[in-house]
């Protein structure tokens, strides 16, 4: 958008005009004495027709410049405060079992109705900085924290079985969150920890990583993912299985009190979805924004405009006197 800061300044315009309608011309004493002009003197010549323009768009550049032209850029929003938030995803062996059933009665593997669910959560957090840990034999950070959250996305949506490990190290998930979030200066630090298994790996205990947690005043919500039961087919006919037995939900929900968090579980796709709307309430986007909008000052130029028409009219001058 275009606009004049100081509109006032082209009251100055006509001031031009009438200094030189008004004021008294400076006599020159005549150089040589001529009873008799020549034909054609007294005329007014092209010359100063042309000088006179040139002096009239010379003030208006000078008008418009002092008038400070400025051009405001789209708004832009800015927020005041956000939050930290971290995705801690399992990447064991066991989340390749297919027993998340969808509505339609489709059978997906865990991981893949987590990408999913965690998908459309991702999308919804505008606002926030937004992190992924990954963690199977060992854990490790996918993804610093970031605003950018479809890189988030496009990192989560590439992640694949197999290639850290086949067991579970939860506590090293949780000491690698909490180790992000050592140079953060969000008032509110989140952890989403989505587990289908138990501790069998790494070098910290999960209690202990969520210790450190809550010293650091990081809040922990903590997913168990899995069926409680599965119809699997063997040599002797099809039976009914836990595929979710070794599920260590006691240590999970041990973890989220310690921190002020909460337990979910989710045994299909839809109660997963349903969980990270809860969490999506409990933990609101921060709605407080400022506005600001880019401003590029102009009167440069009408400036350079008056200037190279100043030398113009010398040049003009200095030749045709």
């Amino acid at each position: 958008m275009f606009e004049f800061v100081w509109l006032w300044a082209w009251a100055l315009l006509p001031l031009a005009w009438l200094v030189y309608r008004f004021s008294k011309p400076v006599v020159q004493p005549a150089a040589i004495q001529l009873p008799k002009l020549p034909s054609g003197v007294g005329q007014k010549q092209p010359r100063s027709i042309i000088r006179k323009v040139l002096m009239a768009l010379l003030w208006t550049c000078l008008v418009c410049a002092a008038a400070r032209p400025v051009w405001y850029g789209n708004p832009i929003e800015i927020k005041p405060e956000h939050r930290d938030m971290l995705l801690a995803v399992d990447l064991s062996g066991s989340m390749s079992i297919p027993d998340m059933v969808t509505k339609n009665g489709q059978s997906i593997d865990r991981l893949t109705a987590v990408k999913h669910v965690l998908s459309d959560f991702i999308e919804k957090r505008k606002g926030d900085r937004l992190g992924l840990v990954l963690f199977a034999d060992h854990a490790y950070l996918q993804t610093p924290l970031t605003f950018d959250r479809k890189t988030v996305e496009q990192q989560l949506d590439r992640t694949v079985l197999g290639l850290i490990g086949q067991s579970t190290a939860i506590g090293e998930g949780l000491g690698i969150a909490t180790k992000t979030f050592i140079n953060s200066k969000a008032p509110q630090r989140v952890i989403i920890l989505l587990s289908d298994g138990a501790n069998t790996s790494g070098v910290i205990d999960p209690l202990e990583a969520a210790k450190l947690a809550k010293e650091s005043g990081v809040k922990i919500y903590t997913v168990g993912v899995g069926a409680d039961q599965m119809v699997q087919q063997g040599f002797f006919g099809d039976r009914i299985v836990n595929p979710s037995q070794d599920l260590d939900e006691k240590t999970l929900t041990e973890i989220a009190k310690m921190t002020g968090g909460e337990y979910f579980r989710a045994r299909n796709p839809q109660q997963l979805e349903k969980i990270y709307d809860i969490i999506n309430k409990l933990q609101p986007v921060n709605n407080a924004q400022q506005t600001w909008r880019p401003r590029d000052e102009l009167f440069r130029y009408p400036l350079a405009i008056a200037l190279l028409l100043s030398v113009v009219i010398a040049v003009m001058r200095r030749r045709h006197g």
